[in-house]
């Protein structure tokens, strides 16, 4: 009987897990300051733990599905998703820089958009740099890369 009442808290934390993150992939969507992608990938996972049909929903969604698929297939987020992110970053960086806001806060966000937009850049456009991607061991069982 304890088994099935902990399974079922589960499932309400990943479904909850898996509710704010869509919801914050959403609003990433339209909102520069929150990253869409990585908020979607969890919401697919959160869902593949709680409830199957709304992963499959998600992954068949004309907005988000290429995100969950590009992750899958590639390891990584395409490279079309990362420029936006970027351009994105640097509207979000020009529109702080013209404010009225502190120079020290200005600075802050200088370095914080610099540093996220440097690991939106394409691994292969740093041969030095490009290694093969390394994630925990709970990441490999879930997006696990179809074998050709």
């Amino acid at each position: 009987m304890q088994s099935g009442s902990t399974n079922r808290l589960l499932r309400v934390f990943w479904f909850l897990l898996g509710a704010t993150a869509l919801i914050l992939g959403t609003v990433g969507a339209v909102l520069p300051l929150l990253p869409t992608t990585p908020f979607i990938i969890l919401a697919a996972f959160a869902f593949g733990k709680s409830v199957p049909a709304l992963k499959t929903r998600l992954e068949k969604n004309r907005l988000f599905g290429p995100l969950i698929t590009d992750w899958r297939t590639s390891g990584s987020i395409a490279p079309r998703y990362k420029m936006l992110a970027v351009a994105m970053m640097t509207a979000t960086l020009m529109f702080g820089l013209t404010s009225s806001l502190p120079v020290a806060v200005k600075l802050v966000q200088l370095a914080i958009i610099a540093a996220a937009a440097f690991f939106c850049v394409e691994p292969s456009q740093f041969p030095e740099i490009n290694a093969p991607v390394i994630r925990p061991h709970w990441l490999r069982r879930v997006f696990v890369r179809p074998r050709l």
